[in-house]
């Protein structure tokens, strides 16, 4: 999805997806903030031209947008539109690091489950974060 003229190109949301079409929006706008092609300030489409743009509902597109505003990513203005959000970069980072924080709690306490020690633990984490990092760097 990138903006031009007020205009986004957001990854085909489909049906075939098991996330349902409003998350893939939400989705598609967070990494659009996240990788910068998205400024605070920024105006968004309309319901209405975003929603004929991904051949989706309207109401599709306002719950999105409901979604992504109750989340304080992007804010309303009646009679002006829908924008991004000063702190929308800061608070889609803190949803993504929260959420980070709960699938590795969670893998630990797998980790733990199958008796691994805190050392076997700590290697693991390095080497796949070797591997991940090094996979983007290609």
């Amino acid at each position: 999805m990138k903006p031009a003229n007020n205009k986004l190109f957001v990854a085909q949301v489909s049906a075939a997806n098991p996330s349902p079409l409003y998350e893939q929006i939400v989705e598609g706008v967070k990494q659009e903030i996240s990788a910068g092609r998205l400024k605070p300030g920024q105006p968004l489409p309309s319901f209405r031209a975003l929603a004929g743009d991904l051949l989706v509902s309207l109401i599709t597109v306002k719950r999105a947008y409901e979604e992504l505003e109750r989340q304080g990513i992007i804010y309303s203005k009646q009679g002006l539109g829908t924008f991004v959000a000063e702190a929308g970069d800061e608070r889609n980072r803190e949803g993504k690091n929260l959420e980070a924080r709960q699938l590795m709690q969670e893998a630990l306490d797998a980790a733990i489950d199958a008796g691994m020690n805190e050392d076997e633990i700590f290697k693991l984490i390095r080497q796949l974060f070797h591997q991940q990092m090094k996979g983007k760097n290609s």
